[in-house]
């Protein structure tokens, strides 16, 4: 007899991704991705949504576990997951998954919480699946990954588990400024392909005076027209990645290349960024690295 079917979920804020895979090698079966984030169900809503996506799988193969990860899991999705402690392997993920109460086999992967040595603490949801499913197989020593986003994270991981992680608002500061601040009124389209006004975001992070000073450049230089209105994002951009970098890289130590996870138009911009600072980037597309993540914990499942 045939390994059942799984349903695996990366269900974040904004999108929701699904793969039905057959047991046994994992092969992908069918698809979907929809704009159906968990800010866009309604309280209450999350089976008449779970099924609205995948009920035709669940209805086709009777009894098929779902696993699911991200925002879902979240104090506003549809139950909270604890988060487990850093450091952290797949194994100790896998045996703190979750199963969602009044849910036949429907399980949640709880995320990580990480203790700094200063008694700050940082959390991820959704980010450590991409990670664990994308560890280069045999590598030995200290991997280094970033992931972009509106919430970048830093992460680095030891013997397979996950030691250090941080967090920088890198995509929601770009946002807010942007669209809720005074630097946005010159501002024009909403493209980031200026890549000379980037460049010299980047260049400006590296000069005297911080990231608050730094900030007001993009409305100083758009007043006396050193940068075209639709080079603004382009540049402030530019200042704020820079100056992740340049915080981020001294900590998380990494003793070869960076892995970068996420879109390849963001990644495109990190990669320009870190390599200016000699350290090797490799890119991995975010759905690839989900699936391949979620893949990994269903079998250490299985096997735990």
């Amino acid at each position: 007899m045939s390994e059942p079917a799984s349903i695996l979920i990366d269900w974040g804020t904004t999108n929701f991704r699904a793969w039905l895979v057959a047991g046994g090698g994992g092969a992908v079966l069918d698809r979907r991705e929809a704009p159906r984030g968990i800010m866009q169900v309604e309280p209450g809503g999350f089976p008449a949504a779970l099924d609205e996506q995948v009920g035709a799988w669940r209805v086709a193969h009777p009894g098929v576990p779902v696993l699911m990860s991200g925002m879902v899991g979240s104090k506003q999705g549809w139950a909270e997951a604890p988060y487990a402690s850093c450091p952290t392997g797949i194994d100790e993920l896998a045996r703190a998954v979750m199963p969602v109460p009044g849910e036949d086999g429907i399980h949640i992967v709880p995320g990580i919480c990480y203790e700094a040595p200063d008694g700050r603490h940082d959390v991820m949801r959704g980010e450590e699946v991409q990670i664990f499913g994308s560890l280069a197989e045999g590598e030995e020593g200290r991997q280094v990954f970033c992931l972009p986003g509106t919430h970048s994270k830093w992460a680095a991981v030891e013997e397979g588990r996950v030691v250090w992680f941080a967090t920088a608002m890198t995509g929601e500061v770009w946002s807010v400024m942007s669209e809720h601040s005074i630097l946005g009124r010159l501002m024009e389209g909403g493209s980031l392909d200026d890549m000379d006004a980037f460049q010299q975001g980047f260049m400006l992070s590296e000069m005297p005076g911080g990231l608050l000073n730094h900030l007001f450049a993009v409305r100083a230089e758009g007043l006396f027209g050193e940068f075209a209105p639709s080079g603004l994002r382009s540049y402030l951009s530019g200042i704020l990645i820079g100056h992740e970098a340049r915080a981020m890289l001294p900590i998380a130590r990494p003793a070869g290349q960076v892995t970068l996870i996420g879109r390849p138009d963001i990644t495109d911009l990190y990669s320009s960024i870190i390599t200016s600072l000699e350290t090797a980037t490799v890119s991995i597309p975010v759905a690839i690295s989900t699936l391949h993540g979620l893949t990994h914990i269903r079998e250490a499942m299985k096997n735990g």
